[in-house]
């Protein structure tokens, strides 16, 4: 199934997410969206540059409009992250497959169409129930904006996961999807550095140079990762059912609790592992109904074709 791409794209996602943390003790947040945008770049044009195709597009509104709200989203998060608790801020985050399946049913319903994919929509909720057991989140009374706010990063997530299988089923191929998403990255982390740091423009890119190896390496592997995994997500959402590709980047918290376990020794609860069997039951679930339900999807493969 190509849904299945999505599992591709969760566990490359917790290897940056990995690299991001270990990261941020040597770069701040925007130098590393900066970075993750230029490494992203150079990677998709070598690969245009080895199988011959072509960054030109006749959609450019929409790749300003999908850049727009992801790197919005991205800096919703991780503002959300410095103002919540980790666990609440994850967690609002990944309320973004219940907010698709908002927005996908209510376009069903104003459009006339009668057919709702129940099944996926309990799964999709199952999926998010494991993910509060698994992180059991918190929030005070005086973290309530940064509450939401990272409850708005989530529903633009969303949004930007709609476009982009818009963008797919329209013909778009995957590499330039990310191509322009890792432009918009780049720009938004160089203006974010600026606008933080408060200092000249010749201080900052001075700044852009003075990296140790172990450094480097951790930006390295952000950007591969990055690029990597958004287009395994972008072929998911392009080919695959929607519902199904947004509940099963719930398992991304799965990976990501197994690194917490291998590299930084957590111990998880019973409500934990109660949590991720939930989120891994729920992806079944959501793979058998699409599985016994599909219906093929009508879109070229842009990547063959070119």
């Amino acid at each position: 199934m190509q849904s299945l791409w999505m599992l591709v794209a969760s566990f490359l996602f917790s290897i940056m997410g990995v690299c991001v943390k270990l990261a941020s003790d040597y770069y701040p947040t925007a130098e590393i969206v900066a970075f993750r945008g230029l490494i992203g770049m150079a990677m998709i044009l070598v690969l245009v540059k080895l199988q011959g195709g072509s960054l030109r597009t006749r959609m450019p509104f929409h790749h300003l409009w999908r850049g727009f709200i992801g790197v919005i989203a991205l800096w919703m998060w991780f503002y959300a992250i410095t103002k919540l608790p980790l666990a609440m801020a994850v967690t609002l985050n990944y309320m973004s497959p219940v907010w698709m399946a908002i927005i996908l049913f209510a376009g069903a319903w104003l459009h006339g169409k009668k057919r709702v994919e129940a099944g996926l929509a309990i799964a999709i909720q199952l999926g998010f129930t494991g993910v509060v057991l698994l992180l059991r989140p918190s929030i005070h009374a005086d973290q309530m904006l940064g509450g939401m706010i990272g409850l708005g990063s989530g529903m633009l997530s969303a949004l930007a996961y709609i476009q982009v299988r818009q963008m797919g089923l329209m013909g778009e191929p995957e590499y330039r999807v990310v191509f322009y998403f890792s432009t918009t990255c780049f720009f938004a982390g160089m203006l974010g550095v600026t606008a933080t740091e408060g200092m000249s423009a010749a201080q900052n890119m001075s700044d852009w140079h003075h990296h140790g190896i172990k450094g480097f390496l951790l930006l390295l592997a952000i950007g591969l990762t990055a690029a990597s995994a958004q287009i395994a997500m972008t072929r998911a959402y392009r080919l695959g059912n929607p519902l199904v590709v947004a509940n099963l980047q719930y398992v991304g918290i799965v990976f990501s609790s197994a690194w917490d376990v291998l590299l930084w020794h957590d111990v998880l609860k019973w409500q934990s592992w109660l949590g991720i069997a939930i989120i891994l039951a729920s992806g079944l679930i959501a793979t058998f109904y699409n599985s016994k339900n599909n219906k093929p999807v009508v879109a070229s493969d842009p990547i063959s074709s070119e």
